[in-house]
């Protein structure tokens, strides 16, 4: 039992820092973007591109992210399930100890 509650003590602690790491690219993205919107002084076209790529760079980080995650919960609750199913077909076969193999009558 103390294996499974540090296991997901892990798990807690790389969802928090995986989005951490995630939620602050993306504001260092739009933060960049802001800035060198404000710098261009009207420049439209020059803006409308760098707003387009902050938008793929922030969408793409974020879509990964979550894309990752899916499949490490995926990947985690079939393993947790097939250990469970093993458990069961264990638990369903009697143990033999030595005096049952050969009973004499």
């Amino acid at each position: 039992m103390a294996k499974a509650v540090q296991g997901d003590g892990v798990e807690l602690a790389r969802a928090r820092y995986g989005l951490l790491a995630v939620v602050s690219s993306n504001l260092a993205i739009v933060v960049v973007a802001v800035i060198g919107v404000w710098r261009l002084d009207g420049d439209q076209s020059v803006a409308v591109a760098i707003l387009t790529a902050a938008f793929t760079a922030v969408s793409t980080m974020t879509t990964a992210y979550l894309g990752i995650k899916a499949v490490s919960n995926t990947a985690k609750s079939i393993a947790l399930d097939e250990n469970r199913r093993r458990r069961e077909a264990e638990a369903a076969v009697p143990a033999q100890g030595p005096g049952d193999v050969f009973q004499v009558s």
